[in-house]
């Protein structure tokens, strides 16, 4: 048995220790063991799945370069812990979110490539306090004063204007002018915001819409629009849609003879699919785009190496959407979501995958969308799309009507 002295002196060996102990933590640095969570919601299943995977991949690459350089170091290099969630069609959103934010506590979402889809997501993560960083067009998406939703990508009204100046800009340049145009576009939220973008364009520049066709999702004939183009006489089309609409509209027109200039309204226009499934039919079709991969050469390379393809523009923007969210972390010293929030609100971030965003940075205003970004017009050089305009952003210069256009 223990003498009673004995066992005060190591009883107070105890408590020495632990306070030692106790003031040792506060030593380190905190949540040093910790992951962050960032939920991802994307079409990775259905008929949107190319562009969420390719959204996906760009979010992955993202999250692994980000944690091999150190994590988030005010968190004591804490990794950033992707938690994926398919949702394939707009209908699914809403309980797919609540579900991954419930069952995961993330700090952030990011995601998704189809508009329709972000606003049913965001208004779960609104009413959540949570951060949603998104790529969709929609203008609706900060355009309903909520505080939780970040656009890295211009808003569709200016992609669809840039779609038409960019082309006409390029027209011009090659002596052409073009008095007559027609929009075809799907009747979501990115098709019509965006063809409502390229209408005013026209209007404001004088020129005639000949035809102006909304057609729905998931058209399986699009003989009658190529009848209403042919005889609209129209010298350039503007079509907006994803990918299956894509390869339908240009291989008809093509098929059919019709060789008026094409220009594409992003999403369909611009993956690998494109001309995989159009072969020589792919070739100078000029589209808008988000971003491009040549504006970012050394991040585009190691996406290549990973995944054997041209880092797309979805796969660039959901990049920095996840790398916006990590700076936020860096600079809140925090994952609370809400501390997120306030430091995306007040990002001023031009590095990393930012780059890639034409404009260079991400800085999201009072709407949260990026302020400093701008369309870009790229267009298809055998097997990957290259940036042609603006004269600013442009890699090389367009080809219209077969001949350069300097």
């Amino acid at each position: 048995m223990m003498s009673a002295p004995l066992d005060r002196r190591r009883a107070v060996g105890v408590m020495l220790a632990a306070g030692a102990a106790v003031f040792a933590s506060f030593l380190q640095p905190a949540h040093a063991a910790d992951d962050v969570v960032v939920g991802v919601i994307q079409p990775l299943s259905g008929p949107n799945a190319q562009f969420g995977i390719g959204a996906q991949r760009g979010t992955e690459l993202a999250a692994e370069m980000i944690n091999a350089a150190g994590g988030i170091k005010s968190l004591g290099g804490a990794k950033i812990k992707l938690v994926a969630a398919d949702v394939p069609t707009p209908n699914t959103a809403a309980a797919t979110t609540q579900r991954l934010i419930s069952q995961n506590g993330v700090s952030a979402v990011v995601g998704a490539f189809v508009s329709s889809t972000t606003l049913a997501a965001s208004e779960v993560t609104e009413r959540a306090g949570i951060p949603l960083v998104t790529f969709a067009f929609a203008d609706q998406i900060t355009g309903r004063g909520y505080q939780y939703v970040f656009q890295v990508s211009p808003k569709g009204t200016v992609f669809g204007a840039a779609q038409f100046d960019y082309a006409t800009g390029i027209a011009k340049a090659a002596g052409e002018k073009i008095d007559k145009i027609a929009i075809l576009y799907e009747d979501t939220a990115y098709g019509t915001a965006q063809a409502k973008g390229l209408r005013d364009a026209a209007k404001k520049a004088g020129v005639e819409i000949v035809l102006d066709e909304a057609y729905p999702l998931g058209i399986t004939d699009v003989s009658p629009l190529v009848n209403k183009l042919r005889a609209s006489g129209a010298q350039m089309a503007f079509p907006v849609s994803y990918l299956n609409d894509s390869l339908l509209i240009i291989r008809a027109l093509r098929q059919q003879q019709i060789d008026i200039p094409v220009i594409g309204g992003a999403a369909g226009y611009i993956i690998p699919d494109f001309t995989k499934g159009l072969g020589d039919y792919a070739e100078g079709v000029l589209s808008v785009a988000a971003a491009s991969g040549d504006l970012i050469p050394d991040l585009a390379a190691k996406y290549k190496e990973k995944y054997g393809a041209f880092i797309t523009h979805e796969a660039l923007i959901h990049a920095a959407a996840l790398d916006a969210v990590a700076q936020a972390m860096e600079k809140a010293k925090s994952s609370d979501p809400q501390k997120v929030r306030d430091a995306l609100a007040s990002l001023d971030y031009c590095a990393g995958f930012a780059r890639g965003v034409p404009g260079g940075c991400i800085k999201f205003d009072a709407n949260g969308l990026n302020a400093s970004a701008f369309p870009v017009m790229v267009q298809w050089r055998g097997e990957e799309p290259v940036t042609v305009y603006p004269p600013k952003a442009a890699k090389q210069v367009p080809i219209w009507r077969g001949k350069p256009v300097n």
